[in-house]
């Protein structure tokens, strides 16, 4: 798969931004050492992280180069690597493991959270925030042209859900504090959510087809959108975006 596009990322900074800081204020920790920041990509969530720690050990771990530039060149006092989020594996064990919207595009949830708590020292936390959206019109339509099209299904695996990670973490040991915020974010057109999910979710169906069957899959992707979001009074648009929050807290 071609590289990430931070620009592309970046263009709804704010909005990506802002379930981050969210995520951030319910970590109940205050004397942190080390916090490593898993995907971290353009550098927006590392940069909350060094606001709220500034003498931690802050690490950002992704497996894009182009997004690891991008945060290199913004925080220089902050130790970026390139890694597999499952193969990262630090020195010592660490505070806080953060993971904004990045551990929905691995698999094997009932292994990966479970390893990332080993990672932790005793009274560490791992908090995650993951898009849930694989149900919203955006997502099931990227598999409804696939299939229309011919395409073979390029999209992340749906989230096991809340009672499931509930279980999971508990069992490995930690005490447990998750929640779903749906978001609405305001967009100007229907093509400004493509513009949204080609730096992300669409990224995996697009990457394999031509410039001729792009365009025909986004033609069509473009119509379909149309009649799932309305537009309103004032010719915006309102893209709920669901997504999921944990905090757990390894205990002693």
């Amino acid at each position: 798969m071609a590289d990430w596009n931070p620009s592309l990322y970046l263009q709804y900074s704010a909005e990506r931004t802002r379930p981050a800081a969210e995520l951030l204020a319910r970590v109940p920790l205050n004397d942190v050492n080390a916090v490593v920041d898993l995907g971290c990509g353009p550098g927006n969530s590392t940069a909350l992280l060094k606001q709220r720690w500034p003498s931690a050990q802050i690490t950002g771990v992704d497996n894009s180069p182009a997004m690891l530039e991008e945060a290199r060149n913004a925080l220089p006092g902050c130790l970026f690597v390139e890694s597999d989020i499952r193969q990262y594996k630090p020195k010592h064990p660490i505070n806080l493991i953060y993971a904004n919207a990045s551990l929905q595009w691995i698999p094997d949830h009932y292994d990966l959270l479970p390893h990332l708590v080993s990672l932790l020292s005793l009274n560490g936390v791992l908090a995650v925030q993951m898009p849930d959206n694989w149900l919203e019109p955006t997502h099931v339509l990227m598999r409804e042209v696939a299939y229309e099209q011919g395409y073979p299904d390029r999209g992340r695996e749906p989230l096991p859900g809340v009672h499931a990670y509930y279980d999971i973490l508990t069992d490995a040991g930690c005490d447990v504090d998750i929640w779903r915020t749906t978001y609405f974010h305001k967009m100007s057109s229907h093509q400004a959510i493509i513009d949204w999910v080609s730096a992300t979710g669409l990224r995996p169906w697009l990457q394999e087809l031509n410039e001729s069957e792009r365009k025909n899959y986004l033609k069509r992707y473009h119509q379909l959108l149309e009649e799932q979001y309305p537009l309103q009074e004032n010719g915006q648009i309102l893209l709920a975006f669901p997504r999921l929050f944990i905090v757990a807290k390894r205990e002693p």
